[in-house]
């Protein structure tokens, strides 16, 4: 059957022997294959010739794109929007089947309701670029990007959208990067592309737009509470982590509480919370990128440790098993002698638990107390994500103790 009467974009249904099957047609660089997007956001394949009947439900719009104007009501709290990339910065490319960068207005374009909570007073945008794209060089210069509008008065918050991949090692960071912060700051995201209708992103920017005219003076990933779109939840920018590949609320937070509940409506705070000053806040973005994390696991083999001491790494951290665990005396591959002597070469060792929640006691088993005894750092109930970026950040100041650092438990820590 001739099926040739659609376009990359259409909206179409295709019946064949065993299904009808509705979704968005792709470019296919195969004439016999008709590529299609299903509803679900996966890419499927189907020869033509297996296709009995074809029809277009809608034809492709082309996109119109709507002038964002920053008008400022005098009764609302002024927020800046920093846009970096991912998802929540994307669209379909009907061309790939995958998602491509849009424009940055786009993304107020599909939560107009910011207008009733804010004013948005400009949107920046240091860089594009997909999370997985990251490296410590963006989280400096997103914290440079935030610093003028932290000591702008006429500024009272911040939101930066965000990828998800890696956006709780970014919100470690900053949380790192910025001290003395007088303003809230809110990392949001979507899992969903802005031009689906199934998008998380709107009910994201507006909790956070409101989480932004708080008086919550601290750096929150905020999203989804669940997989309804009625709530969200300010995280802790140091205990939060991605626990799933692709639902609204994939963020947790591990080893703490919300700081707030947020709705379209309201911002309900949940705890004790570093409150809204005039403070002057102090970039400090010194990082040794020379860290890396080493995930224990059966049979593991430790000369890895020797691997990243000839590349000239300054800190290693290790998730162990269990309450602080690695192979010891007992097993075929001991970790314990690699540990020790990587420590004695002045490298900054640290330990992690590579359990979800829980913290480490090396004091409970005899091989956690022999691990202690190397010198390695037990890092309680800190996140491995976390543990990586802190330790850069110590170890970028060549006149601190790290093993001091490293143990403090400090609120960004």
């Amino acid at each position: 059957m001739k099926t040739k009467t659609f376009s990359p974009g259409d909206k179409v249904a295709l019946q064949t022997k065993s299904k009808l099957w509705k979704g968005y047609a792709l470019e296919s660089h195969d004439s016999e294959v008709i590529l299609l997007k299903l509803e679900s956001g996966y890419n499927i394949g189907i020869r033509e010739g297996e296709i009995l009947n074809a029809k277009v439900l809608e034809k492709a719009k082309p996109k119109d794109k709507k002038e964002v104007v920053l008008e400022k009501n005098p009764k609302l709290r002024n927020v800046v929007v920093i846009i970096t990339g991912g998802t929540i910065s994307s669209r379909l490319d009907y061309k790939s089947g995958g998602v491509i960068p849009t424009d940055a207005e786009d993304i107020l374009n599909i939560a107009p309701e910011i207008k009733n909570v804010c004013n948005v007073t400009k949107i920046d945008t240091p860089f594009m670029k997909f999370s997985e794209d990251m490296s410590p060089s963006d989280w400096k210069k997103l914290a440079e990007t935030c610093e003028p509008y932290l000591n702008d008065k006429s500024v009272d918050g911040i939101i930066i959208t965000h990828g998800t991949d890696t956006l709780h090692y970014t919100a470690a960071a900053l949380s790192f990067f910025i001290q003395n912060l007088n303003k809230p700051i809110a990392l949001t995201y979507s899992q969903r592309s802005i031009d689906r209708a199934s998008t998380d992103a709107a009910l994201n920017l507006i909790c956070s737009a409101r989480y932004a005219i708080s008086d919550i003076a601290e750096i929150a990933l905020v999203g989804h509470k669940n997989s309804d779109d009625k709530i969200c939840v300010a995280m802790p920018a140091t205990k939060v982590r991605k626990l799933h590949t692709s639902r609204r609320d994939a963020f947790k937070i591990v080893n703490d509480t919300p700081i707030a509940e947020i709705t379209s409506q309201e911002l309900k705070i949940l705890k004790t919370f570093n409150a809204r000053s005039n403070n002057k806040p102090k970039l400090d973005t010194k990082f040794q990128d020379k860290v890396t994390l080493i995930k224990i696991h059966p049979g593991q083999d430790p000369s890895i440790i020797e691997y990243y001491e000839q590349q000239g790494y300054n800190g290693l951290i290790i998730e162990t098993t269990g309450l602080g665990q690695v192979p010891g005396k007992f097993s075929s591959t001991n970790w314990i002698p690699k540990i020790k002597k990587a420590i004695q070469k002045g490298i900054t060792v640290c330990a992690t638990a590579q359990t979800i929640y829980g913290r480490l006691n090396p004091n409970v088993y005899s091989s956690g107390r022999e691990l202690k005894k190397t010198g390695i750092i037990f890092l309680e109930d800190m996140l491995s994500e976390t543990a990586l970026i802190k330790l850069g950040w110590v170890l970028g100041h060549k006149n601190w103790n790290s093993k001091e650092k490293m143990s403090e438990k400090a609120s960004n820590s």
